[in-house]
């Protein structure tokens, strides 16, 4: 079914702003804004055979926007600095915190329905837990930049007596899946426990230096892309209550079971070996996360998640093993 409305996705070539595109063209949605630095050689295919209507440097959007106030009913603002490890704040209060309160005032002053993505990395080591809760965000303690330049972006989007006609900021847990080639160090675990187990027939994990967890225990809600995306476009299509989602499973997996799932899917004998974690960020680690989707599940979202075993089956036997894009 063919939908006439234009949609603008920021962060467009990347990961999940390229799997969204991909979903949104599956589903109908061709009239899209792509929003990017699309300089970057490694995410060119992650858009092939997308459709679209333009590309937009993400330096270039607002003073576009300017020409085109007609055009664009929805914004998923996906775009950001997401790198760990850098530890400079002022690179990620650029793009993750003034760039997104630039694209809040547009589409407030437009009356144009804004999701933008979140991350669990605001929760920090999860001392107030995981609930998606308003009142606890601004006691939040995250463990790194880019952490806490999304903690503050929440922060400062609940305090605004001005909004879009319907906001939502996803929570994002640990996003698994296809078109993440690009993204080195910052790909997911399964990406790289992949590329060993193809290269070296083991997997490295990380030791526990956590006298509460054993090796290979370490905690995770992995959640696969399409899930993620899914829970994106719900929001966008159904509009619940304005403020913050958890997007996870609800259901927590060790990295032992991840990698457990590789080598099963790829018919391997398993192989772990385990490493000290690195110390720039051994004191910043998170041992344990798990959404609390009950928020979401109220709302109405009721769509099943992939199990770990599932989506890694998808995305090892589907992608990696033929370098397929989504």
């Amino acid at each position: 079914m063919q939908t006439t409305d234009t949609i603008a996705v920021t962060g467009a070539a990347g990961f999940i702003g390229s799997y969204l595109t991909g979903y949104l063209n599956k589903a109908g949605y061709n009239n899209l804004i792509l929003v990017d630095d699309f300089s970057v050689e490694t995410k060119t295919q992650n858009l092939k055979g997308k459709k679209y209507l333009h590309k937009v440097h993400r330096e270039q959007f607002f003073e576009w926007y300017k020409s085109h106030k007609d055009g664009i009913q929805h914004v998923f603002h996906l775009g950001a600095r997401t790198d760990t490890t850098e530890m400079d704040y002022s690179v990620h209060k650029k793009w993750n915190l003034d760039y997104s309160k630039e694209m809040w005032a547009l589409c407030t002053d437009n009356k144009i329905p804004l999701v933008y993505a979140s991350s669990a990395a605001t929760y920090g080591n999860g001392e107030l837990g995981y609930k998606d809760s308003h009142d606890i965000v601004s006691q939040l303690q995250p463990l790194n930049p880019y952490g806490q330049s999304k903690n503050d972006f929440d922060i400062w989007a609940l305090e605004q007596k001005k909004m879009p006609p319907f906001w939502a900021g996803v929570k994002f847990f640990n996003v698994y899946g296809p078109n993440e080639y690009h993204k080195g160090r910052m790909a997911s675990v399964i990406f790289h426990a992949y590329n060993q187990i193809k290269k070296n027939g083991e997997v490295k994990l990380f030791r526990s230096h956590n006298p509460k967890y054993k090796d290979g225990e370490q905690i995770r809600d992995f959640i696969y892309v399409e899930d993620i995306v899914s829970i994106c476009v719900w929001l966008m299509q159904n509009q619940p209550k304005n403020g913050l989602y958890n997007a996870g499973t609800g259901k927590a997996r060790t990295f032992k079971d991840l990698v457990k799932a590789i080598f099963h899917t790829l018919q391997l004998p398993e192989n772990i070996v385990y490493i000290d974690t690195p110390l720039d960020i051994r004191d910043k680690y998170q041992y344990f996360t798990e959404a609390d989707i009950s928020k979401l599940h109220t709302a109405g979202y009721n769509t099943p998640f992939h199990t770990l075993e599932e989506g890694v089956k998808e995305y090892v036997e589907n992608y990696l093993e033929t370098e397929r894009h989504y």
